[in-house]
């Protein structure tokens, strides 16, 4: 059985994914900065694996660059690393965007993700295998009003991720960008500031994708025999799709 990090693991993709893997026996690093939600998700899953928590911001890089040495030894050989955690704050335009909000997305889903990455590959390219898949989001390559920053940060994790391939070629690591679209999680109670209403308007009168199909699809992508490497998978929900384009017209 491997042993999987995930971070975000207290909510969302990462704690469905915590559960899949779990599930199949997997040993778990479980990350997120909520370690009550952490411990609890321990109790859960301990009957089917070992399991091993840690508080961890990743915004803060001491902390993630110590990780590797203060793991327990038998949790420290990390052979998969889901870099999930990471935020949606604001839907407003750029003109009028909170530059703290704007900072909070690039420190976590982009200097989060290289933090993890840098601190955990040196272990897998010393032992000669594992796999990176970190989440992206449609939205890296697919704009909407309001995406402005979120946006920016997953294209650079889909970026990042086929940089990764390149310079990881012959290390028997594999790199895979998981890029889901629509998803009810608490994704948009965290975009919107807890505001319920507002959150719920998001995927009123359609069916989204769970949390729970997000971890099915990691998993299966770290579950390929080890020569086949996933680079990139978009989803969507089916009542998702491409909008024509948009075009302001001057009204006479």
């Amino acid at each position: 059985m491997s042993t999987v990090m995930i971070t975000g693991a207290s909510s969302g993709f990462g704690e469905a994914a915590a559960r899949k893997f779990g599930a199949a026996g997997h040993r778990l690093v479980l990350c997120a900065r909520r370690e009550e939600r952490l411990q609890a998700l321990k109790a859960e899953l301990s009957q089917h694996c070992d399991v091993h928590v840690v508080r961890l911001d990743v915004r803060d890089r001491q902390a993630v660059s110590d990780l590797p040495d203060n793991l327990p030894a038998e949790f420290s050989a990390i052979d998969i690393l889901v870099n999930n955690a990471g935020l949606a704050l604001g839907l407003g335009g750029a003109h009028e965007a909170d530059l703290d909000e704007w900072e909070t997305m690039v420190d976590t889903n982009i200097k989060g993700l290289m933090y993890l990455t840098r601190a955990i590959l040196p272990g897998m390219t010393e032992r000669g295998g594992g796999h990176v898949v970190n989440i992206g989001s449609v939205a890296a390559s697919w704009p909407y009003p309001g995406g402005n920053t979120y946006g920016g940060t997953k294209a650079f994790v889909q970026q990042f991720s086929r940089n990764l391939r390149t310079d990881l070629l012959g290390k028997n690591i594999r790199v895979s960008n998981i890029e889901p679209g629509m998803c009810e999680t608490e994704f948009s109670m965290v975009r919107f500031n807890g505001d319920a209403a507002k959150a719920s308007q998001v995927y009123e009168g359609m069916q989204p994708l769970s949390a729970e199909d997000v971890a099915g699809i990691i998993f299966w992508v770290t579950q390929l025999p080890p020569h086949i490497n996933i680079n990139q998978l978009e989803v969507m929900p089916v009542a998702q799709a491409w909008s024509p384009f948009a075009v302001h017209r001057n009204q006479t």
